[in-house]
């Protein structure tokens, strides 16, 4: 051990090695992540400058705006930077800074989701009782939980892979850095760190997913009883699109961090589902079909 060399820097390999479809992918990313900003900065201003939309369906889509712009922010800019640079490295500090900003943004994402689906549960099944229900603490202390499960959540596995040693090899097969990705490098023994990332994502998963599937579940029996056709057909096509998004997000990230390293582009896939794609998604899904946001849209660019 006294004659390892620590290594102070990672090598990203990203999507391809190719120069031709480098320079298309990253036109292409470059679109999804100008789309992304724009998408949610737009859905942010909305909210804040329309009266009508101040009630905790809007406040919960503007945190979900907000911690998009952060979750395809950690590692769009740095992907972009390698599709065009011959040198494509990143520090260990660095690298390990992003996977806890990944995993903090990401596991917040996944508690904002289940509030989200226990407000539109509250509101579908219980509509005399939500504005009580739904009160403004209470929605501010959800807020605050998420963020601080998701802080708690990336925290320790942070913190436990300062304890591990890189000596080499320092290429890691993927366009970010993700701990699942980060400890094969080791040249200590990861398993204790395998073992928490696996721990913490599964009992995250485990507790938020279930609320989200029988808030819906509920809201599904509720619109079973509204005898308009019509509106049976567009309440199910919201509550379709949303769980659609929220099992894509939640299969992908689970499978990504719960699943042994196999070294596919298969992982790479994953990863992009979950942190670029669910955040363009997002808005489009939750906000920009809703027609309160299409009214309040069109009179904030009249004026």
């Amino acid at each position: 051990m006294k004659n390892l060399t620590i290594i102070t820097e990672f090598v990203l390999i990203g999507l391809s090695g190719n120069p031709q479809i480098q320079t298309m992918l990253f036109v292409l990313f470059l679109v999804i992540y100008l789309l992304t900003l724009m998408g949610n900065l737009m859905m942010i201003l909305v909210i804040r400058n329309d009266s009508h939309l101040q009630t905790p369906m809007y406040f919960f889509l503007g945190h979900l705006s907000f911690l998009d712009l952060c979750l395809s922010s950690v590692t769009m800019p740095k992907m972009l930077q390698n599709l065009l640079a011959q040198k494509k490295t990143i520090s260990t500090w660095g690298c390990v800074t992003q996977s806890f900003f990944l995993i903090f943004s990401g596991s917040t994402e996944a508690c904002l989701l289940s509030a989200m689906a226990y407000d539109r549960y509250a509101a579908i099944c219980h509509p005399l009782l939500y504005s009580v229900v739904m009160n403004r603490p209470l929605c501010v202390g959800m807020i605050i939980a998420a963020w601080a499960v998701g802080f708690l959540n990336s925290l320790p596995n942070s913190l436990f892979t300062y304890n591990l040693h890189f000596c080499g090899p320092s290429v890691i097969p993927h366009f970010c850095c993700e701990l699942p990705s980060l400890f094969p490098l080791s040249c200590t023994d990861p398993t204790a760190n395998e073992v928490l990332l696996a721990g913490s994502c599964a009992l995250l998963g485990f507790v938020t997913l279930p609320l989200i599937l029988f808030s819906y579940s509920r809201i599904i029996s509720a619109i079973l009883v509204i005898r308009s056709s019509g509106g049976q057909g567009k309440a199910f096509s919201t509550c379709s699109s949303h769980l659609t998004v929220v099992l894509l997000y939640y299969g992908t990230a689970l499978f990504r961090y719960m699943t042994p390293l196999s070294g596919s582009k298969l992982e790479q896939v994953v990863s992009i589902q979950y942190s670029v794609i669910t955040s363009l998604l997002n808005p489009l899904i939750y906000s920009l079909k809703n027609q309160e946001v299409k009214a309040a849209l069109h009179k904030m660019l009249k004026q």
